[in-house]
């Protein structure tokens, strides 16, 4: 477990990039840096394809093409939404919103296996909502008109990230936790396929004719970023992603996610060299606090069922 546990902390290290890589970019477009990442990313998967054990092989159609739409649509989709609503609403609001995930998969894992009451989760869950208003009522209270609008958009782009995280993971860790879960290498190979086809798809609108018209400097921090991201935030982080799925019960490894948003908040407040506004400081202070509220209900209920486990296996044991 603690292997697990190490690997989901890993990707949300990673993934916690997504909130700021967009903006230290400029000029070139977020819809740029999607194709540079996720064409890095496809590339990598091609190339260590080479060998048979990156290979897809061995996996039924349907897994293959339930797999390559969730490199297309999760991963595409996904980050084009993140880069979208910060770019539009600023560091804060992105992570805030998309880091309600863990309770959301909390959830909806509860609903499936009953291990809390819905009566202990109301605390945790009304601490979340409270972070995520604070934060938004006092962004667009500061905002003009033109701003408000503009913030509004980045949150329904943030809620659109939201509703592809939770559809990712929940699919994920439904195939992970199968038992002919396919290696972790083979599934980040035909999603990092998925991702590079996404990519490929959008090449044509990217900005052909920036670089002619910047600085080489500026035109090398986009290659690395669009490389780093590809390689580490997108290849190594889903591969991290996939042995935590294996590795660890949905109601936990969903928990962990809240990593991403303190990761992202960092470094989003690092990018522009301040310290958090006081809503944003109490906004993301709730919404963690709810989220580590829902942590320890959960992992409670896992060491009373653990315990109840223990304790009928007791006479077995003794008997034999």
């Amino acid at each position: 477990m603690l292997l697990g546990i190490l690997a989901g902390l890993t990707t949300c290290a990673l993934w916690g990039l997504t909130f700021v890589a967009a903006r230290v970019v400029e000029p070139f477009t977020t819809l740029d840096l999607v194709v540079g990442r996720y064409t890095t990313f496809g590339l990598i998967c091609l190339m260590l394809m080479i060998d048979p054990r990156f290979r897809p092989s061995g996996m039924a159609p349907r897994r293959l093409v339930l797999g390559f739409l969730m490199g297309l649509l999760g991963y595409v989709g996904y980050f084009a939404s993140v880069a979208t609503a910060v770019k539009l609403a600023g560091p804060a609001l992105p992570p805030l919103i998309v880091g309600t995930m863990p309770v959301i998969l909390a959830l909806i894992a509860n609903r499936r296996d009953r291990a809390l009451r819905w009566r202990a989760l109301a605390l945790p869950l009304l601490l979340i909502a409270g972070g995520v208003a604070v934060t938004d009522v006092a962004l667009l209270h500061g905002a003009d008109f033109g701003a408000r609008r503009t913030m509004l958009l980045g949150l329904l782009a943030s809620l659109a990230a939201l509703a592809i995280w939770v559809a990712y993971a929940l699919v994920n860790a439904e195939t992970m936790r199968a038992p002919d879960a396919p290696a972790p290498l083979r599934w980040t190979g035909i999603q990092g396929l998925g991702a590079l086809a996404g990519s490929l798809c959008l090449l044509p609108f990217a900005s052909f004719d920036m670089p002619a018209q910047l600085p080489v400097a500026v035109t090398l921090t986009f290659v690395a970023w669009a490389v780093l991201m590809g390689a580490f935030a997108s290849w190594l982080a889903t591969w991290a992603w996939v042995v935590a799925a294996r590795r660890l019960p949905l109601t936990l490894s969903a928990q962990l996610i809240v990593a991403e948003t303190v990761f992202g908040l960092f470094y989003g407040f690092l990018f522009e060299r301040r310290l958090p506004l006081p809503s944003e400081a109490l906004g993301a202070s709730l919404q963690i606090a709810g989220v580590l509220w829902a942590i320890s209900l959960f992992l409670q209920a896992d060491r009373r069922i653990a315990r109840s486990l223990a304790v009928e296996a007791a006479p077995s044991r003794s008997g034999g």
